[in-house]
């Protein structure tokens, strides 16, 4: 088995990387003082994080809920789920904002049918499933999009649609609220038309392979760090507030989700 890596990279924007920088400095030091071996001394950026979910020597990673559901089940085991200081987020959840020009006429999502909508990926769960599963609830049954762009993030998306190639998009509302630090101006050339149903936030997750003890102790230095009063600035950068033991179970609710848009004919993405 190769060297333990460690990843954040799922809200790690330039101006949150400082951040989780010194989020993981703290992590890994008490994962060292405690004894486990090998502990990766910085976070690997150059892997996207969907690559690394497939590695059996991630320590600490978070992971989209659901390709979670979906696809990795029994290659990861899930540590805790985060609580966001952001708009439209609450307790351990959180939803997606759907976007559209701040110049659109157009002011509710059903204003927006035949639209040609932006994604991220295919199996994001806030780029494409609540996205479809809000169309179904408030846009009724029917293909309700022209057609899916995609663009490889969420930012990408929001810039997408700011151009024009697309008409709208369903962010992350972590991400939306974390854009203005990054990307200032973005989000003001945007308006929200609707929110998607909440669901269980992006759980932070290690390898199914991590031995339980060690996944024990990075469960318990995640949970410390979420309370450190060295660590307040950084978590407030990542607009973190804790975190909440969660149980696999928890995400299915993204599946269902996903079968409710399927049985209103909500377009699928290619």
């Amino acid at each position: 088995m190769s060297s333990p890596v460690a990843s954040l990279g799922m809200y790690d924007h330039p101006a949150q990387q400082a951040a989780n920088n010194a989020l993981w400095a703290w992590i890994a030091a008490r994962l060292a003082g405690a004894g486990v071996a090998d502990v990766p001394r910085a976070l690997d950026r150059s892997r996207a994080p969907d690559v690394l979910w497939h590695d059996p020597a991630l320590l600490l990673g978070q992971a989209c809920g659901y390709p979670y559901a979906r696809f990795h089940r029994e290659r990861l085991r899930p540590l805790a789920v985060p609580r966001y200081a952001a708009p439209h987020c609450e307790g351990t959840r959180h939803c997606s904002v759907i976007i559209a020009r701040a110049a659109d006429t157009r002011i509710a999502l059903p204003d927006f049918a035949g639209a040609l909508a932006a994604i991220n990926e295919p199996a994001s769960n806030t780029g494409v499933n609540l996205l479809r599963h809000t169309a179904a609830e408030q846009g009724g049954p029917g293909p309700f999009f022209g057609g899916m762009i995609r663009t490889g993030g969420h930012i990408a998306s929001m810039r997408a649609v700011i151009a024009g190639e697309a008409d709208l998009a369903a962010i992350d509302a972590v991400t939306f609220a974390a854009a203005e630090a990054s990307y200032p101006g973005l989000s003001g050339q945007l308006k929200i038309i609707a929110l998607s149903r909440s669901v269980p936030a992006l759980p932070f997750v290690t390898s199914a392979q991590t031995p339980e003890p060690v996944a024990a102790l990075v469960q318990e230095a995640l949970q410390a760090a979420m309370h450190a009063p060295d660590l307040a600035d950084e978590r407030a950068a990542l607009l973190l507030i804790g975190a909440e033991p969660v149980q696999p179970s928890a995400y299915d609710e993204v599946l269902e989700l996903e079968r409710a848009a399927d049985k209103a004919g909500i377009l699928r993405p290619d």
